[in-house]
């Protein structure tokens, strides 16, 4: 079993389903996204998803996209987010950061070189929604080299054959992405919509033997009631980046408050 998988099931003897946070590296400043991160791990969110902003991020709603822009209106480099995500992984043992990005950016600093870099400052999960499996051999084989994990994304229109393809091979966990579209906001389910979720999940579940993060749209503690004891980890972004837009770290710690404990 991988380190990724390993700590999840560890975790999960003790919690019902695990929590994940977004956090765009750089957004509002460096120091601020490194604040923010460090204030969540205080607060014992059992993962960060931090995400090395790229100008075109595709699967991402307004309001990331603006972080996204924000961020990069300063210099920015892989290397150093590497080793400031490392400075935190030592300092909070009982929390893991998954780092997320878009192909573009990481292919350009190396994929081999970002597998290798990884491992070294204890980031075990590598998330590249744009990265197409058929096409990712060698950074493949780059991660298991290092003993991480390449997370790969579901969604409610991928074909059967291809979410079982991508179930199977899964190992850290599995991102299954709740609804169509970007990630951002989501009106009020009905009971139809809840009933798919759950056929989803249980469709997933029969080819998955890794963990399973669910993320996109998630804003109420009533989502992740439903989804707990049919996931593993509840992922929280654009909501958590809303609400730290509206009333700074203050605000977004209430939101992980109100929806975990």
């Amino acid at each position: 079993m991988s380190q990724l998988a390993t700590f999840i099931e560890e975790k999960r003897q003790n919690k019902p389903i695990l929590s994940m946070t977004h956090v765009v590296y750089g957004y509002p400043s460096v120091e601020e996204s490194l604040s923010w991160m460090e204030k969540l791990m205080q607060e014992g969110v059992d993962f960060i998803e931090v995400q090395f902003p790229f100008s075109d991020p595709v699967a991402d709603g307004p309001s990331i996209v603006a972080a996204c822009h924000k961020a990069l209106e300063q210099k920015l480099d892989v290397e150093t987010c590497l080793s400031q995500l490392g400075n935190l992984a030592k300092d909070y043992p009982n929390s893991r950061i998954v780092l997320m990005s878009y192909l573009n950016p990481m292919y350009r600093f190396g994929l081999d070189k970002l597998a290798k870099r990884a491992a070294e400052e204890n980031i075990l999960g590598l998330i590249l929604p744009d990265l197409p499996i058929e096409q990712a051999a060698t950074y493949q084989s780059a991660c298991k080299a290092n003993n991480i994990d390449p997370v790969w994304l579901v969604t409610p229109v991928t074909p059967p054959d291809r979410l079982a393809m991508l179930a199977n091979q899964a190992s850290g966990f599995l991102y299954c992405v709740a609804r169509s579209g970007v990630t951002g906001h989501s009106s009020h389910e009905g009971k139809a919509k809840q009933t798919s979720l759950d056929d989803y999940l249980a469709q997933i579940k029969q080819h998955a033997s890794a963990p399973m993060g669910v993320g996109f749209g998630i804003r109420e503690r009533a989502q992740i009631e439903q989804l707990t004891g049919k996931a593993d980890i509840a992922i929280i972004g654009s909501a958590l980046l809303d609400a730290y837009n509206q009333g700074g770290q203050e605000a977004g710690i209430k939101l992980i408050k109100d929806l975990f404990h």
